[in-house]
C-alpha cells in the first residue's frame, strides 16, 4: 500500500515540476494560470463531480443521507478547528484565512479518490464521492470567504448554490437517488473533460510555485504546524471519534483517509483568482503535499 500512494504522488508531483518548468522557460504565465483556473472551477471540476457517478454500477441510494450526515459533522469539527487553531499559530495576523482554509479543505477530488481506491478498492470510491460532498458545498461557500480575508464576516450568499460546483452536486446525487444511467456518448464527454482537471490544476499549482523563491517554499513553523495538524492528528482524533460512537468501521476508515489528504488545489486557484495570498497557499499545498507520502500510510496503519 504505501508503495502505491507513494507512486501516486510521485506522478502527481511530476505535473507539478512540469507547470514549474514550463514558467520558468515562459511557455505560460499568470494570465494562462488566471484563464485556467477559471477553465477548472466553472468547466472541467464540475465535469469530474457529475462523471463520478456515470457508471455501470450505482452506489445504495439508502446510504446517501447517513453519509452525507457524518461528512456534514466531520466537517463542523473542521471548521470549528480552522477558526480556533489559527489564533495560536506563529503566523501574521492577516494569514489566519489562508490557514483556516488549509487546515479545513483537503485535495479530496485532485489525489483522494486515487488514494481511497489504492487503499480499499474501487468500489470504496462511491463512498468516498458521497463522505467529499460537504467539500464541494463548502469550498465554495466558505472557502472563498477564508481567501478573500471576510471569514470573520461570515455572510451566506446564495449565489453560491447555483455555482458550478454545487450544481454538479446536485445533479450526481440525483443521477443516484433516482438510478439514473447515462448515455456513453454523454458521460465519455464528461469523463474526457473531468479527467481534464487533475493535469491541469497540477500545472497551475506548479506554474504559481515558479513564481515563489526558492527558500521560501520550505515555509515557515506555521506552515509545518499547520501540516501536521492536517495530515496526522486530525484525521485521527475524527478516526478516534467515529470508533467512539460506532460509525460503521469501513466508512469511518475512508472518513478519515479524506481528510488526511493535503491541501486542497483549489486554494492556489482561488488565491490566483482574488489576487492574495498566492505564497503562503503555494507552500502550504507544496509541503503538505510532499509530507503526505509520509504520513498517508501513517494514517492508513490506525485503521
Amino acid at each position: 500500500m504505501g508503495t502505491t500512494v507513494a507512486t501516486q504522488m510521485a506522478v502527481l508531483f511530476s505535473i507539478v515540476i512540469v507547470g514549474y518548468v514550463l514558467n520558468k522557460k515562459g511557455l505560460i504565465n499568470q494570465e494562462f494560470n488566471r484563464q485556467l483556473s477559471s477553465f477548472v472551477i466553472n468547466v472541467s471540476c464540475p465535469c469530474l463531480i457529475i462523471s463520478s457517478v456515470m457508471t455501470d454500477t450505482l452506489p445504495d441510494s439508502s446510504l446517501i443521507l447517513p453519509l452525507i450526515g457524518l461528512s456534514f459533522a466531520t466537517y463542523a469539527f473542521l471548521i470549528i478547528n480552522s477558526f480556533i487553531l489559527p489564533r495560536y499559530m506563529p503566523i501574521k495576523r492577516e494569514d489566519e484565512g489562508f490557514f483556516s482554509f488549509m487546515i479545513t479543505f483537503g485535495n479530496v477530488g485532485f489525489i483522494g479518490y486515487p488514494v481511497v481506491a489504492s487503499i480499499f478498492g474501487n468500489d470504496a470510491v462511491f463512498y468516498a464521492s458521497i463522505l467529499n460532498f460537504p467539500n464541494t458545498l463548502l469550498v465554495f461557500a466558505i472557502g472563498t470567504l477564508f481567501i478573500t480575508g471576510n471569514y470573520k464576516q461570515l455572510r451566506f450568499d446564495p449565489k453560491v448554490l447555483y455555482c458550478p460546483g454545487l450544481i454538479a452536486s446536485y445533479v450526481s446525487i440525483i443521477i443516484v437517488c433516482f438510478n439514473l444511467h447515462t448515455p456513453a456518448p454523454v458521460s465519455k464527454t464528461f469523463t474526457l473533460l473531468g479527467d481534464m482537471t487533475v493535469p491541469s490544476a497540477l500545472l497551475i499549482i506548479g506554474s504559481a510555485m515558479a513564481k515563489i523563491p526558492a527558500k521560501k517554499m520550505l515555509g515557515s513553523k506555521g506552515v509545518y504546524m499547520m501540516a501536521f495538524l492536517r495530515l496526522l492528528l486530525i484525521p485521527l482524533i475524527v478516526l478516534y471519534l467515529c470508533k467512539l460512537i460506532g460509525i460503521n468501521p469501513l466508512i469511518s476508515s475512508i472518513n478519515a483517509i479524506i481528510i488526511a489528504m493535503p491541501v486542497a488545489s483549489f486554494g492556489t486557484l482561488f488565491c490566483i483568482r482574488y489576487g492574495r495570498g498566492e505564497e503562503v497557499m503555494a507552500q502550504g499545498t507544496f509541503i503538505t503535499t510532499l509530507l503526505s507520502v509520509l504520513t498517508i500510510p501513517i494514517v492508513a496503519s490506525f485503521i
